[in-house]
């Protein structure tokens, strides 16, 4: 029977004390403590080589394995860390394959663990489980459905605040821009946008949330002004539920990465942060493979959109079926010259559509796009108003 578990290093340690007194043989002493006579020599030959240190226990694992990564490839492993440390194994894995051949290239877990052995993988805090929440657009083609988002505004050094509009196409993930303002508002955000479409062309649809300026709950359909200057380019504005971010999960994700990169510190005045942002974007598209596409980088993903950005807004025709009426500077049009309905204060100067469906129920359109209902049995008095409903109570 070898030594006691619970106190294996004791036995060791008194071992040897009995043995230095000289008093007891070998065979005394492995009757004992009964243990073999080859492990007591061992014993013996480890405490004079290496006094009472040579009696803890020895590690039995091999000093190496043959399929050990090599040193040059460690290397490389922790060369691309330092330069992308907020990448993970996933992702460094797909960069040495342009440095060394396939075979020396470990598994994913294999540099998960170099870069873990090295202290270079946080632990993540382990989120509780919660009922997934679909996404409302699974975009098949690029440019179906392109997300945008203001990030949340930060302090640059000069403690004025940076609001970066981000814009990207909800398929390839492609990050068009990252643009820093000092406000969010309808000119900056139709300013950028502008820009992008006419570089990258328009989508069918533009995802985003209720913030300004991109959306308004108290508004008919949540539209803003942006979100009708969207129609008449032709894109449907879509968003998310209210307080329902995870809707546009990969947009926020992306917006997570930036925020490591730009704001986490931040530069002193909006030139040095636009610098980051546009550094980020290139890094993003063209550097960082993406796990979603197969470890390809966005740009590899991206095709541009066909739909070219009209410089000058068409005029539409209504449907001869519809009364066509002008809304007022107030957001409300006159109704039978002496009732007023009321719209939204951004559809001021607009033409919108009225389509009669009985009983005094009205459809109202802009343009091409329903904005919602109008009773016209609720005016009972002169000069009175009633409001566009989007749903019929």
């Amino acid at each position: 029977m070898p030594w006691k578990e619970t106190t294996t290093m004791e036995q060791k340690i008194e071992f040897i004390c009995e043995w230095r007194t000289g008093k007891f043989t070998i065979s005394e002493l492995c009757r004992r403590f009964n243990v073999s006579r080859p492990t007591a020599y061992k014993l013996i030959d480890r405490f004079e080589k290496q006094g009472y240190e040579g009696l803890k226990e020895v590690s039995r694992a091999p000093g190496k394995h043959p399929n050990e990564t090599t040193e040059n490839v460690v290397e490389g492993i922790l060369s691309l860390k330092a330069k992308y440390p907020r990448w993970g194994a996933k992702k460094i894995r797909k960069l040495l394959f342009n440095d060394f051949i396939e075979k020396d290239i470990p598994s994913v877990i294999t540099v998960h663990n170099i870069l873990k052995k090295n202290g270079l993988v946080c632990p993540q805090k382990r989120l509780r489980r919660v009922k997934p929440v679909y996404p409302i657009f699974d975009p098949k083609d690029c440019n179906e459905v392109w997300s945008a988002d203001y990030k949340g505004k930060f302090l640059m050094g000069n403690k004025i605040y940076c609001h970066p509009l981000t814009i990207a196409d909800s398929k390839s993930r492609f990050l068009f821009t990252a643009k820093g303002h000092y406000h969010e508002n309808f000119k900056s955000a139709k300013a950028e946008f502008t820009s992008v479409f006419r570089k990258y062309g328009i989508p069918e649809q533009l995802h985003t949330d209720n913030g300004s300026p991109f959306g308004s709950t108290r508004s008919l359909q949540r539209f803003t002004r942006l979100s009708y200057w969207f129609i008449e380019l032709g894109i449907m504005p879509v968003f998310s539920d209210p307080a329902h971010p995870e809707q546009n999960g990969r947009h926020e994700r992306m917006h997570r990465d930036l925020k490591a990169a730009c704001a986490k510190p931040s530069a002193y005045d909006l030139k040095a942060q636009q610098r980051r942002l546009n550094r980020f974007v290139r890094e993003y598209n063209h550097v960082r493979p993406h796990e979603a596409l197969g470890m390809e980088t966005p740009a590899a993903s991206h095709v541009f959109s066909t739909r070219v950005f009209p410089e000058k807004i068409q005029e539409f025709d209504y449907p001869s079926s519809q009364s066509v009426i002008r809304v007022t500077q107030n957001g409300a049009i006159r109704w039978k010259s002496y009732y007023w309905v009321y719209l939204s204060a951004a559809l001021k100067g607009k033409y919108v559509g009225f389509e009669h469906k009985g009983n005094g129920i009205w459809k109202v359109y802009y343009r091409n796009v329903f904005l919602g209902y109008f009773n016209e049995n609720k005016l009972r008095s002169k000069e009175s108003s009633t409001r566009v409903e989007t749903n019929l109570v």
